[in-house]
């Protein structure tokens, strides 16, 4: 890459050459009126020439350019998502209605926004597993965030279900439903009331105990609309305390083991 700009840089600059040999035998041309350019419109449009001809028959720089660019603006949104979930500390991690599994006084807290009936939460669910295995003093908050719901209401249902088995039986039998209902492998659609009614009957949840759990599934949307979040899965990785932009991971979709992990490790500054 360094190379290439440099080779445009010297092929301006031969642009440039025989303009100000001109301009140095002729002493009788009039200078231009703005003194404080350093080339002639004539050499400016040469340059420009040059430039754009080079462009041409390297394309893959402005590829690079663009990537670079898009890059950084991803970075930039990351960090403006951050701020936002910094400011919003206390809801993320001290709202007793959501489901967490975990020590309470971790150093680390992983928050992930899903949607039982999304295709990338599923295929992100046996990823959660491993790290939760492998980092058992990180603390885990789980906000059921049903997005779908309009186009299948099971993804309604199997959120309702989790919060209520969540107030009624605990982190342990929680967890149980939520891998449970991934586990199923049925999502776009194809998750049912008996695959909700099946799992939550495994962890021995009584249904005919009614629960009011609409408020909680506002507070999570809400929440993530406060992040930036625009979809599920949404994940959240900060420090306990003294979180900054910069220790704080916001990840807006998929992700694989070891970005979680680089994301736990940052967050514990390591």
């Amino acid at each position: 890459m360094k190379i290439k700009l440099t080779a445009a840089i010297l092929l301006a600059s031969a642009a440039i050459i025989p303009f100000t040999a001109v301009a140095d035998q002729d002493a009788s041309a009039p200078s231009p009126k703005n003194t404080t350019s350093l080339f002639t419109p004539e050499q400016e449009s040469r340059i420009g020439e040059v430039a754009a001809d080079y462009l041409l028959r390297h394309p893959d720089i402005l590829v690079k350019v663009s990537q670079e660019l898009e890059a950084q603006s991803r970075q930039q949104q990351m960090q403006k998502m951050a701020t936002a979930a910094i400011s919003r500390q206390k809801d993320l991690l001290q709202d007793k209605d959501a489901p967490s599994y975990g020590p309470d006084d971790a150093g680390v807290v992983m928050v992930e926004f899903f949607d039982y009936q999304c295709v990338y939460c599923s295929h992100l669910a046996p990823v959660v597993e491993n790290i939760m295995k492998a980092n058992p003093g990180v603390r885990f908050i789980f906000r059921e965030w049903p997005i779908f719901a309009r186009s299948w209401p099971a993804s309604m249902s199997a959120a309702q279900t989790g919060l209520r088995i969540w107030k009624q039986k605990g982190p342990d039998a929680y967890l149980a439903y939520h891998n449970g209902i991934f586990a199923t492998g049925h999502f776009e659609g194809k998750l049912t009331d008996n695959d909700i009614s099946k799992v939550a009957d495994s962890v021995k949840f009584k249904a005919s105990v009614a629960t009011n759990v609409q408020d909680e599934l506002e507070k999570t949307s809400s929440l993530a609309q406060a992040i930036g979040l625009q979809g599920t899965p949404g994940l959240v990785i900060i420090p306990a305390k003294n979180a900054t932009p910069e220790n704080t991971t916001i990840i807006p979709g998929m992700a694989t083991e070891a970005t979680l992990q680089a994301a736990i490790d940052k967050a514990s500054g390591k």
